[in-house]
C-alpha cells in the first residue's frame, strides 16, 4: 500500500488504471473528465503503454476493440453525451466479449445539457449502454478512494467474465480532491502473464492456432445468435448470484430507509447521521454495484415496521428510484429527494423529505 496522496478524482482513476495494468487508453476531451485523458497522456508512456487521443469518441472506443483483441488491458473515459456516442462501440465490445473498462463522469442532460455533476445516465449504464440488450457490471463509487479501488476491481472483473465493465461516476467525484491510498502496482511480469493468458487474443499465429476476433456467432461457430444470447443470459443470472454488492446499515428498529448510489448515496449517509442524532429510527442502503441491482438488500427489510423509503438521486425524473420501486414492489411508501442538471443534491432536502415521510404513518 502506498502513502496517502491528495488527488483529484479523474486523475486518481487514471493512476489506478495504470497501476492495475492498463496499457492502452484512448479518449477524447469533454468536461468534466478532461483531466483523465490529460493524465493518461503522460502516464501511459511511463509504464510502457500507449495513449491515443482519437479524432472523436467513436474512434476512441473502437480503438479499444483493437487493443482488447490483442489481449491488452485497456480503458476509455468520457462524460454522458460522449458515452452516448460510444454506445455502438461498447455494444461491439460486448458482442465480441472484449474485456475493457469504460468510465463515465456523468454531467447534466439530456443532450449537451450541463457540464456540472448529475446522475442522469443510470438507465444508459444499467439498461441500454448499446443495442442488443447486453448487460455490463456497473460499479458506482461514492468517494475518490472507492473510485481507485473499483478501478482496480473493474479490470479484474472485465478479464474474469471477458466483458466490458463500467464505472459510473459523476462530475462531483471527478472534480473533488481527497486523500487516497493506491494498491501496489501490478508488476510487468504480471501484465505479461495476464496478456498471455488470453488464449483467444489475436497476437499473431506464430505457427499455432489461427485467431479471429468478431462479434456474435463468430465467437463460437457451433451456435447461432439466439443460443449465444441464451449463454449471455446465464452469465447475467450468475452475476445476480455472485456479483451483487451493497452497503447496508439497517438496525432492527428502523422505521425509515435512506438509499442512493454514488455521490447521492454519500449525501444520504451524512443525512442519516443527523437524523439518528435527532432520534429518528433510520436505516441505509447503498449499492456498490448498480448492475446487478441489489434486490436482495430490499428483500431483507421488515416492511411491517417501515414508514417508507427516501430515494436520494441527482436525476429528474428518477432513474435509480425506478429500480428501488421495482425492488419494493408496493410494500411501503417511497418518496424522492431529487436534483438534476448540475444542481448538487442538498443534504437538507434529504432530511426534510425523510422527516415528512416519517411523520405520515
Amino acid at each position: 500500500m502506498s502513502e496517502k496522496i491528495l488527488m483529484k478524482g479523474t486523475e486518481a482513476v487514471a493512476e489506478a488504471a495504470a497501476r492495475a495494468g492498463c496499457r492502452f487508453f484512448a479518449g477524447y476531451p469533454i468536461t468534466p473528465q478532461n483531466e483523465m485523458p490529460e493524465y493518461m497522456s503522460r502516464r501511459m508512456p511511463e509504464v510502457g503503454g500507449v495513449f491515443i487521443q482519437g479524432e472523436s469518441e467513436v474512434a476512441s472506443v473502437n480503438m479499444l476493440f483493437g487493443a482488447a483483441a490483442a489481449g491488452v488491458r485497456c480503458m476509455t473515459s468520457s462524460s454522458s453525451c460522449g458515452i452516448a456516442l460510444k454506445s455502438e462501440g461498447i455494444a461491439f465490445l460486448a458482442g465480441a466479449r472484449m474485456p475493457s473498462v469504460i468510465a463515465n463522469f456523468q454531467r447534466g442532460g439530456p443532450g449537451i445539457g450541463d457540464i456540472k455533476p448529475a446522475q442522469q445516465d443510470y438507465f444508459q449504464a444499467t439498461k441500454a449502454a448499446g443495442n442488443g440488450g447486453f448487460q455490463m457490471l456497473v460499479l458506482a463509487p461514492c468517494s475518490v478512494q472507492e473510485a481507485v479501488d473499483m478501478t482496480f476491481r473493474s479490470f479484474e472483473l472485465a478479464d474474469k467474465y471477458r466483458m466490458p465493465t463500467y464505472l459510473l461516476l459523476d462530475g462531483m467525484i471527478g472534480a473533488m480532491m481527497e486523500p487516497v491510498y493506491f494498491p501496489e502496482p501490478v508488476s510487468e511480469e504480471e501484465v505479461k502473464r495476464i496478456r498471455e493468458s488470453k488464449t483467444y487474443a489475436a497476437r499473431g499465429r506464430k505457427g499455432g492456432k489461427f485467431h479471429q476476433i468478431q462479434c456474435g456467432p463468430g465467437l463460437d461457430p457451433n451456435i447461432n445468435q439466439e443460443e449465444l444470447n441464451i449463454k449471455d443470459m446465464a452469465m447475467y443470472e450468475q452475476w445476480q448470484r455472485d456479483e451483487v454488492e451493497y452497503e447496508m446499515d439497517v438496525p432492527e428498529d428502523s422505521e425509515l430507509i435512506l438509499t442512493g448510489y454514488g455521490s447521492s448515496g454519500r449525501i444520504a449517509k451524512s443525512a442519516l447521521q443527523i437524523l439518528r442524532k435527532e432520534g429518528y429510527k433510520v436505516g441505509f442502503i447503498r449499492p456498490l454495484k448498480v448492475n446487478p441491482f441489489p434486490f436482495e438488500a430490499f428483500e431483507k427489510l421488515n416492511y411491517e415496521k417501515l414508514r417508507g423509503i427516501v430515494v436520494a438521486e441527482m436525476s429528474i425524473p428518477p432513474q435509480y428510484g425506478v429500480d428501488v420501486q421495482l425492488a419494493v414492489h408496493g410494500r411501503t411508501k417511497i418518496e424522492m429527494a431529487l436534483s438534476s442538471g448540475g444542481q448538487i443534491l442538498e443534504r437538507s432536502l434529504v432530511i426534510e423529505t425523510a422527516k415528512k415521510l416519517y411523520g405520515e404513518k
